[in-house]
């Protein structure tokens, strides 16, 4: 049975919720702020806005009309310091819990002109991201936190889910086009996607994981190099904070000569690092490491790139591999890279620079780096998540 209550809200949870108690019970009430009264409905541990009765000073009017409806933001009511502070206390309460005593920078705001991947459910009649708390997509007409290359990108994607019906179609903002990759259930190849391709002219279209029609190859570039983007790869969300992100890793690696970059993916830093050193690029994915090996050979004043598939959460370097570097790189999955990391934390190496996109994993994963003799530098939270709940995290340790 729901319920509707006056409650406080003393504090935002890290999904970007307001926590208030009801019952000696936390509840989470979506699009809340910290020291609101608010009047809510609650079910069980999750409560639902149904007036604001005292705003917080730090509310702002939100950007977007869909906020509030739309479940793709969290924090678009939030004012600009409180929203660089909520990230920066992820790291802060994340390194605390595990134990980790280090400084923790401000906030560094790398949205740039927005996120240049997005992957929207469509249907029929809608396409966007699912409604706030919902199963039901909320259709957009345009969404602003994306970079303008994807502004036709419901329309393309209710175009589609009209051929082929419901499917999630996932967009990428290349150098040479949009990367379109549809997962449909019931997929219908043929004269439709054809018809698609050729109204909407994109770089390439994929169904399930197989190019249907390339136009052109989708290209990024990294550095001096341009790199063919590969099926299924990772790709920072804003190049703005791909840049940033590589420019932290440079300076905390500046003077090494023998580099390694671990889970390197298409090589945003492998790339940047091979300007000055040659570098060993190791990742699981074998579609990114071909598409690394050939970005280098096609580039012009790098250093070598020695670049293997090789699974680091199974078969982690170990001490005698490792012992060969003067500086690690890591940018490990959500998962962090708990194998290496305790092989790192026995190892001779000088420097290792760490960048992450989960305070849970990265915390652990300091916590056993500081345990085996390393020291933390100041910690930088970026975000290149605008409005949501995500942070990235640079960090570097020293032997």
């Amino acid at each position: 049975m729901s319920a509707v209550a006056t409650l406080t809200i003393e504090r935002l949870g890290f999904r970007g919720e307001g926590v208030a108690r009801y019952e000696d019970k936390p509840v989470f009430v979506p699009l809340t702020l910290a020291g609101e009264i608010v009047r809510a409905r609650i079910d069980g541990n999750r409560g639902s806005l149904v007036d604001i009765l005292e705003p917080s000073p730090d509310r702002i009017e939100a950007p977007c009309p869909h906020f509030g409806r739309c479940g793709g933001c969290q924090l678009q009511h939030l004012a600009p310091p409180t929203y660089r502070d909520f990230k920066r206390e992820l790291v802060v309460t994340a390194l605390a819990r595990a134990g980790v005593e280090a400084e923790t920078l401000p906030t560094v705001i790398a949205h740039g002109i927005g996120r240049r991947r997005a992957t929207l459910h469509a249907s029929r009649a809608s396409a966007g991201f699912m409604g706030l708390r919902s199963h039901t997509i909320h259709n957009l007409d345009r969404c602003p936190i994306l970079v303008p290359a994807l502004d036709p990108a419901p329309q393309i994607a209710r175009a589609i889910a009209d051929a082929l019906g419901p499917c999630d179609v996932a967009f990428t903002a290349s150098d040479t086009g949009l990367d379109i990759a549809i997962r449909a259930k019931k997929a219908r190849p043929g004269l439709h996607l054809g018809q698609l391709a050729q109204r909407f002219a994109p770089a390439r279209l994929l169904l399930n994981g197989e190019p249907q029609f390339v136009n052109t190859q989708p290209m990024i570039t990294m550095g001096k190099a341009a790199v063919p983007l590969p099926v299924d790869s990772f790709l920072q969300a804003t190049a703005q904070a791909e840049d940033l992100l590589a420019r932290l890793v440079l300076d905390a690696t500046a003077g090494a000569r023998r580099l390694a970059d671990l889970f390197c993916g298409i090589g945003p830093f492998a790339l940047r690092l091979a300007e000055h050193a040659p570098v060993m690029a190791l990742d699981s994915h074998a579609p990114s490491i071909a598409a690394l090996d050939l970005a280098t050979r096609r580039a012009k004043g790098l250093k070598p790139i020695t670049a293997r598939a090789r699974d680091l959460f199974r078969e982690p370097l170990d001490d005698f591999e490792l012992n060969a570097f003067d500086a690690i790189v890591l940018d490990p999955p959500r998962a962090g890279a708990e194998a290496q990391v305790r092989q790192l934390a026995t190892s001779r190496v000088p420097t290792i620079a760490y960048v992450s996109c989960d305070p849970q994993s990265f915390a652990r994963d300091a916590a056993i780096l500081t345990a085996g003799g390393y020291s933390i530098g100041p910690v930088t939270p970026v975000d290149q998540f605008a409005y949501s709940a995500h942070v990235e995290i640079v960090a570097v340790f020293n032997r």
